[in-house]
């Protein structure tokens, strides 16, 4: 059976192309989709500002250790060697024994304090209340990262929908542009008509290449709100938009007063410095303690006694009682009642400044939600301006400038009605930071 020439040529091509085509490139995988409960939880689990602040809470639950070493026994081992002339006596010094004796000994010394008047006990408190305050700051904390999240994730999805809006405003005006320049070359538009139209055009691509950058600025912030040095390319869910605000905020200001963590750290610490206040006070008060002391000495110098090893054991107790010192007791009691104060005004400044935010959000939501319809009704009104103009434009009975107007007007509407959405979300989890109640 004969083949023809033509085919076989054919198909010798196709077998060395299908033999030294180049591989596929690999189609590149869509982005993982995340929602914002998702990207709060991240940002929780990695933001270096959470994990300084856990770091905190740890350190303060060491201070309590610290504190509360005192109400055990210090034990200490001792070994001590002396070598001296014999027959020295000390000629210099501070009141001692008046020989100098050669000796090797060993031991053990207990330290127990008894009591020192109710300045440990103030002070174990003041540790514990502190750890407390450092977890309230945790608290804050997340919810400063959670808010931060909620900014960015809102901030990308309105700089997404941006980007459709110009997407969509290029292709329109395009579309006008091409007709318009048909129009013209058949004498039944004018330049100046084509002009206008490609001046929209341009100011189109122009809105899309701004838009453009918005979200890569938008990702990089909700990368950093999550704990991350990479900017976040997921492909974030959209979340349903909250119901209307509520009515009385003097009620979201007295739930900001109960819930907010910074308001519960500030009295902690309130408490804690008074309790310190109490501590620094006590220093002027007396302190028990008793020591104990044994072990032994293999050698000692045979003019004080027999040669052979001896035991040793004793056991005291001490009173101490604070004289005069410089007025260095009476300053740290004062110092400490300065910052006992300092801290009661810092409670009283930060409950005023959380009842004005609280206002200040409640307010913000409150026209946020109000600006939904305003730009919902505004769309609606440019889009049929846009139709009439386009209307009146084809029949001859307006200019270029009308229409390219209402393009603007539509373009504008769209952004705003965006816009009115995203600014709801971000207003409304700033109100919900605000009293408290923000994931």
């Amino acid at each position: 059976m004969r083949f023809p020439l033509n085919k076989i040529s054919i198909g010798v091509t196709l077998v060395f192309a299908a033999a030294f085509a180049p591989a596929q490139a690999p189609q590149p995988s869509a982005p993982q989709r995340l929602t914002l409960q998702q990207a709060e939880q991240i940002a929780i689990k990695n933001h270096p500002q959470i994990q300084a602040a856990q770091n905190e809470v740890n350190y303060a639950a060491q201070q309590v250790v610290i504190n509360r070493a005192p109400y055990y026994p210090l034990v200490t081992g001792e070994v001590t060697g002396t070598q001296a002339n014999d027959n020295a006596r000390i000629g210099a010094g501070e009141l001692q024994a008046s020989h100098l004796f050669s000796r090797f000994g060993q031991g053990a010394v207990l330290d127990q304090l008894i009591t020192d008047s109710g300045r440990t006990p103030n002070l174990i408190a003041s540790a514990r209340l502190q750890g407390q305050a450092a977890e309230q700051n945790l608290n804050a904390t997340q919810y400063d990262v959670v808010l931060a999240v909620n900014h960015a994730y809102f901030g990308v999805l309105r700089a997404q929908a941006v980007v459709r809006v110009a997407n969509e405003t290029v292709v329109a005006r395009q579309q006008v542009a091409d007709q318009i320049n048909e129009l013209a070359k058949n004498k039944l538009k004018s330049d100046l008509d084509v002009a206008y139209a490609e001046v929209q055009v341009s100011q189109a691509k122009l809105l899309l290449l701004s838009a453009q950058q918005d979200v890569a600025t938008a990702q990089a912030e909700l990368g950093r709100a999550l704990g991350s040095d990479q900017p976040a390319t997921y492909q974030l869910a959209e979340e349903q938009l909250p119901s209307g605000p509520p009515a009385k905020v003097d009620d979201l200001v007295a739930q900001a007063m109960q819930q907010r963590p910074e308001l519960a750290s500030l009295r902690l610490n309130e408490q804690s410095a008074q309790k310190f206040y109490f501590a620094e006070r006590d220093l002027k008060r007396p302190t028990v303690s008793v020591m104990a002391v044994a072990g032994a000495i293999p050698f000692i110098n045979s003019s004080v006694g027999s040669p052979t090893p001896l035991g040793y054991e004793g056991i005291g107790a001490n009173v101490s009682i604070p004289v005069f010192n410089g007025h260095l007791f009476s300053a740290r009691e004062e110092a400490a009642r300065q910052r006992s104060l300092e801290a009661e005004q810092r409670l009283r400044n930060e409950e005023e400044s959380i009842s004005r935010d609280v206002r200040v959000s409640y307010s913000g939501v409150v026209t946020a939600y109000q600006s939904i319809d305003v730009t919902a009704q505004y769309l609606r009104e440019a889009a049929l301006a846009l139709d009439l103009a386009n209307g009146r434009y084809n029949l001859g009975l307006s200019s270029i400038v009308e229409l390219t107007q209402a393009q603007l007007y539509l373009t504008q509407a769209e952004i705003a009605n965006v816009n009115a959405k995203y600014d709801y979300e971000n207003q409304y989890a700033g109100l919900q930071y605000t009293i408290g109640a923000l994931r």
